[in-house]
């Protein structure tokens, strides 16, 4: 019988649908895979989450791309590559998954990874050289402290931030709008801000409105925390001038974080959206607590 000499570098594994020139030993350093090439059981959710996500960031880099080229075209103005800013990007599994299968191809461009733990930021730089991943740049930051650093560029193309925690989410929206961001894609986590102010002024909304019956119980306060949280984001999102589409990123029974925000720019900020927002908060007894994070 005819022995098979595939290499296991370039063997493709039997669960995985893999695209054409797709780096196997990334997948092997981010531990997606075992060192013989085989499906890690452990990473199957979360490499189903990146790769699903990766979709969405596609069709957007891709738009965008087309629009430079327009532009280019138009001699309106030569464009300099794209670039991406992924905020607590952890082990930066999203990253890297891009630059691999947009980034690598193109002659320009810039993904920037944020994340405050020390150590995995040497790991993701080291693991960008070992790859020649050269326009990965990774920096040991917070969210909120990312958008002044001076390896930003002025300007940032698409904006991602996958499960980032609590209020990360509206940090790394407020870089988006502050680098003129052309697109935003957020996989919210743990909105636990807006539940803890709910939970505060309990007593005073039951007395004020039955709306209040909605987050009476500890369960349904934390569920309309976190529901109550990315309306707002929307609407803020829609105020600045950007279309906004919500939908899931995976079935549910892979993750329970599972909202997918997907904003694009347009220039054209929507006057009733800002009125809605300021409602709400109103509504919700939260115009103090969030008046600076929606100005």
């Amino acid at each position: 019988m005819k022995k098979n000499n595939t290499p296991l570098d370039v063997a493709k594994p039997l669960d995985l649908d893999l695209r054409p020139g797709q780096s196997i030993e990334l997948l092997k350093e981010l531990h997606i895979l075992t060192r013989e090439g085989k499906l890690n059981q452990d990473s199957r959710r979360k490499l189903k989450q990146v790769l699903h996500l990766f979709q969405f960031i596609e069709k957007i880099l891709k738009e965008l791309s087309a629009e430079d080229a327009v532009k280019l075209a138009e001699q309106t103005g030569v464009p300099q590559g794209l670039t991406m800013a992924d905020h607590g990007a952890g082990k930066s599994y999203l990253g890297f998954i891009v630059y691999d299968l947009f980034f690598k191809a193109l002659s320009q461009g810039h993904i920037y990874g944020i994340e405050t733990r020390a150590e995995l930021v040497e790991a993701s730089r080291a693991l960008a050289q070992r790859l020649d991943f050269k326009r990965m740049v990774f920096l040991n930051t917070s969210v909120a402290e990312s958008s002044q650093s001076e390896q930003m560029p002025a300007q940032i193309d698409v904006v991602t931030a996958l499960h980032a925690c609590d209020t990360a989410t509206d940090d790394a929206i407020a870089f988006g709008l502050l680098k003129k961001a052309r697109a935003m894609v957020l996989v919210p986590c743990c909105q636990a801000e807006v539940a803890a102010k709910l939970r505060q002024n309990k007593a005073l909304n039951l007395s004020r409105t039955p709306l209040a019956e909605l987050w009476r119980h500890p369960l349904h306060t934390r569920e309309i925390g976190s529901q109550l949280t990315n309306v707002l984001r929307c609407l803020y999102l829609e105020s600045k001038g950007y279309a906004v589409t919500v939908t899931e990123l995976v079935g549910w029974e892979h993750s329970m974080k599972n909202e997918l925000i997907l904003a694009r720019y347009t220039g054209r900020p929507k006057a009733g959206a800002a009125d809605h927002l300021q409602a709400l908060l109103a509504e919700f007894g939260l115009t103090e607590t969030l008046a600076s994070r929606y100005p």
